[in-house]
């Protein structure tokens, strides 16, 4: 395998990873039983993944991939519900 090769072979092993934990990290948070802190915690973790395996297109992740996260988490992670002491 000559280098260019083995490079793009890499590019290829980590795009694969990427489409991976924004798939799971799509489906946890669609799945709308997280706290909105547990959905924030999981999404940086997704960020911080995403960055490791492409570190130079943190542009690319706020572009694309952080505004679907938002929108995933306005429409599946409810806000917390404060339940009343006692009924009026």
């Amino acid at each position: 395998m000559t280098d260019l090769s083995a490079e793009i072979a890499e590019e290829q092993r980590r795009a694969r990873r990427l489409r991976t934990i924004v798939d799971l990290t799509t489906a946890v948070l669609m799945q709308g039983r997280l706290t909105p802190q547990e959905a924030l915690d999981i999404v940086a973790t997704a960020r911080r993944h995403a960055l490791e395996l492409f570190p130079d297109k943190e542009d690319t992740y706020d572009l694309i991939l952080a505004p679907r996260f938002e929108r995933l988490m306005r429409e599946f992670v409810q806000p917390a519900r404060v339940l009343p002491f006692r009924r009026s």
